[in-house]
């Protein structure tokens, strides 16, 4: 079964960090872009960034754009390291194959399907 897993997430302090991972199993990452989405309590799903198959492109939307990083740790794994966390980044957080790397994918792309995600919780 092709299934993407969300970890990472849990409890901080504004101005904290969380590195979270996208990990795939019974399949590998390499050959497909991959976003990460979030969504907020009474919002709607938000795409906020994304990596290119090739690795050649990065995406970010404006709120997270210099405090968070994606990148590839290995064949499987996506990982989205956020840094300066800020209350309004509490959200349960989503990845997903995507069919490429750029905004209007960030802003267009909803996946058929969401995993369970990872809740990310910033409070102090």
């Amino acid at each position: 079964q092709l299934q993407l897993v969300e970890s990472g997430g849990g409890l901080v302090q504004p101005g904290g960090s969380l590195r979270l991972s996208c990990a795939a199993f019974g399949f590998t990452l390499d050959y497909y872009p991959i976003g990460w989405f979030r969504q907020a309590p009474g919002k709607e799903h938000e795409g906020i960034s994304c990596i290119s198959n090739s690795n050649s492109n990065t995406n970010y939307v404006d709120s997270v754009k210099g405090r968070f990083t994606i990148s590839r740790d290995n064949a499987t794994t996506v990982n989205l390291q956020m840094n300066n966390l800020k209350p309004e980044d509490t959200a349960v957080y989503y990845c997903s194959v995507i069919r490429f790397c750029s905004a209007y994918q960030l802003e267009r792309f909803r996946p058929e399907s969401w995993g369970q995600g990872t809740q990310v919780t910033v409070a102090s």
